[in-house]
């Protein structure tokens, strides 16, 4: 597996979470890959609604792309909870998405937050907050 073969002869981190990235999981690994992507945020009420911890510094995951299959690890290196309409433009070109513009990175977001909220029977609001996370590119699967 991946993930034992990166961290054979070192310590193993306590934890260790696995995931694709919402809305375009293959372009958007490619990007944390080729070092564009080093950001990401997640509406909190997921978090709360099935029950799963926070990202916290330090924390590392693999990246899986839209079949499942591992492609990259990252380490969490700054977590953030705050409102929609707080996150920073700094944080929103780290993402790395589209034009990498403040306005591409809302528009993008606000589409799929209203999409996945609607799933669930709620609605948007500019201040629902969200957790941002910065991370580093660890490994990339060969």
């Amino acid at each position: 597996m991946y993930w034992n073969r990166f961290w054979e002869g070192r310590k193993l981190p306590k934890s260790v979470n696995a995931w694709q990235f919402g809305g375009s999981p293959d372009a958007y690994a490619q990007l944390v890959i080729d070092g564009i992507k080093t950001a990401t945020c997640s509406g909190y009420i997921f978090y709360e609604m099935e029950n799963e911890p926070l990202p916290a510094i330090n924390d590392y995951s693999i990246i899986l792309n839209s079949t499942d299959e591992p492609v990259a690890i990252i380490k969490v290196i700054d977590v953030q909870i705050l409102p929609m309409n707080e996150v920073s433009k700094e944080h929103a070109i780290a993402e790395g998405e589209g034009d990498r513009s403040y306005q591409y990175w809302w528009n993008g977001h606000e589409a799929f937050f209203k999409k996945e909220l609607a799933k669930i029977g709620m609605e948007f609001s500019e201040d629902m907050l969200v957790v941002c996370e910065r991370f580093e590119l660890v490994d990339v699967k060969k």
